[in-house]
């Protein structure tokens, strides 16, 4: 007959192996068990499994050697072989889910029985005095429960109330590591580093070469020879610094000594250097110095120079400063948010820790309508926290705090009397004006009990003949038409304002 062989894996559970034996078509499916690691098959799962097989008309068997499988295969009548070859060669049992269990008929004196062992109710419960006097019992039970824990009171006071203040002198040092009572508390350092640049108009001046001065120069012969002067002879006056000049045109001395020729000369370099006293130019450049001499009998003249705006010291100076507070100004706005609004910045302690980069353009002396300061640099200011100052205040406060008062849930408001100064070692001192609102104690639980269960009117009656209140209380109840206060303590509210 033929047998589908399904082998199994570790990881194989109920679900897997019922897919598996739904696609077998033959009478008989054989699951062979891994010889090593077991399978995620319960007990109960091969009951599933054998029932399945039998609803595709198929018989299921195992080839397995561990005990446990095989005495629970044994309890479902399931065929259990060693190999699949002993499976193929030996017969299987006949088909059935399992060993047969016997049904027994039913008794037929069940319901003799059951009117044996019922219970008959008592006469008087049926009567309908009763069961009102029942229902009534228990509809005034539940609203005697409901009177406990249904109805809610609040109180209102308003104690008497006083406002506490302190003047503070406080220091703030780099070195300290906690508060002290003294008025000692640590200050903390903020490095920042900002970039900026400004522009402002140059109020300098120089003066910028324009037009070459201009002149004759005399040429006079030395020797009996003929001697040419060529266009572009260098001549320099006299003086520190000398002024060149060059020859315009070209000529030449006739032979003769002390023979004349006057020549047209032009200043190399514009501007009013240019303009020389008479018989200043005496030098020539060269071989013709040997031979020939030269002077102006008249000054050189037209040489002029432009005045224009340029950057200076002053413009320097002027915006340097002008950007440096415009930076610290920035840097101060710029730290307060960095830090918590409770913490105090202390402007008066702004330095500059370093200049990484400073920029001036154009350079000093440069022509220039507009001139540029561009700056890169490190500040550092100081600052207290917070939560040291408050801790400081709270710490003042209650050493003077009243007996008999409390502190309400009000924040503590600081107003600054002296403004900070900071030394050259960085400590920092100023003075604060502290004030907190403080109220009369009152004693939660010796007015709950005074209260409970009493009548709203009784109920103030209490508190104003009990409690020095420099208003009348109120009672709110809840629902408002709750003639008591609840005798529960939990569900009286005391609130003080």
């Amino acid at each position: 007959m033929k047998t589908q062989l399904i082998p199994l894996e570790s990881h194989d559970d109920l679900i897997s192996v019922r897919d598996r034996m739904s696609w077998a078509k033959t009478p008989r499916i054989l699951l062979i068990w891994p010889i090593s690691g077991p399978v995620n098959l319960r007990a109960v799962d091969l009951k599933v499994l054998q029932r399945h097989a039998a609803s595709l008309g198929a018989q299921v068997g195992l080839v397995t050697r561990q005990n446990s499988i095989q005495r629970t295969a044994q309890e479902l009548n399931i065929p259990v072989f060693h190999s699949t070859g002993e499976a193929q060669r030996l017969p299987w049992p006949e088909k059935g889910l399992g060993p047969k269990v016997e049904r027994r008929a039913p008794r037929k004196d069940l319901r003799a029985l059951r009117a044996q062992i019922r219970v008959q109710e008592a006469a008087w419960r049926g009567n309908p005095a009763v069961r009102f006097l029942t229902f009534t019992i228990g509809v005034l039970a539940i609203l005697a429960i409901g009177s406990l824990f249904i109805p809610r009171a609040q109180i209102i006071l308003r104690p008497e109330k006083r406002t506490q203040t302190v003047i503070l002198p406080i220091l703030a040092d780099p070195a300290l590591k906690s508060v002290f009572i003294t008025g000692r508390i640590p200050s903390y350092e903020l490095s920042l580093i900002k970039t900026d640049s400004l522009e402002a108009l140059t109020t300098g001046e120089i003066s910028v070469p324009r037009k070459s001065a201009t002149g004759i120069v005399n040429f006079r012969n030395l020797t009996q020879k003929e001697v040419s002067l060529p266009s572009g002879t260098i001549l320099t006056s006299i003086g520190l610094p000398g002024v060149r000049f060059l020859t315009t045109e070209s000529g030449s001395l006739v032979p003769g000594l002390n023979t004349t020729l006057d020549v047209p000369i032009q200043a190399e370099s514009a501007g009013a250097t240019g303009n020389v006293e008479p018989n200043s130019i005496l030098a020539i450049q060269g071989d013709l110095a040997l031979v020939v001499a030269v002077t102006n009998e008249l000054p050189t003249s037209g040489g002029r120079d432009l005045i224009i705006e340029a950057a200076s010291e002053s413009d320097l100076a002027r915006l340097r400063k002008d950007l440096m507070t415009e930076m610290e100004n920035q840097v101060l706005a710029e730290a307060k948010g960095l830090l918590n609004s409770t913490d105090q910045l202390f402007p008066d302690s702004l330095r500059v820790e370093q200049v990484l980069e400073e920029k001036y353009d154009p350079p000093i002396g440069q022509a220039s309508l507009e001139v540029t300061l561009s700056l890169r640099i490190e500040f550092k200011t100081s600052y207290a926290s917070g939560d040291d100052i408050e801790e400081l205040a709270i710490i003042v406060l209650n050493a003077s705090q009243p007996e008999g008062f409390v502190v309400t849930g009000d924040t503590l408001s600081f107003e600054t009397e002296k403004t900070y100064q900071t030394d050259k070692e960085g400590t920092t001192r100023w003075v604060t004006r502290v004030t907190r609102t403080l109220e009369e104690e009152m004693d939660i639980g010796k007015i709950i009990g005074m209260l409970q269960g009493r009548s709203k009117t009784a109920g103030l009656r209490q508190l104003e003949n009990n409690l020095d209140l420099p208003s009348n209380p109120e009672i709110l109840l809840n629902p408002d038409w709750w003639p008591w206060l609840p005798l529960i303590p939990f569900n009286i509210t005391v609130v003080t304002k």
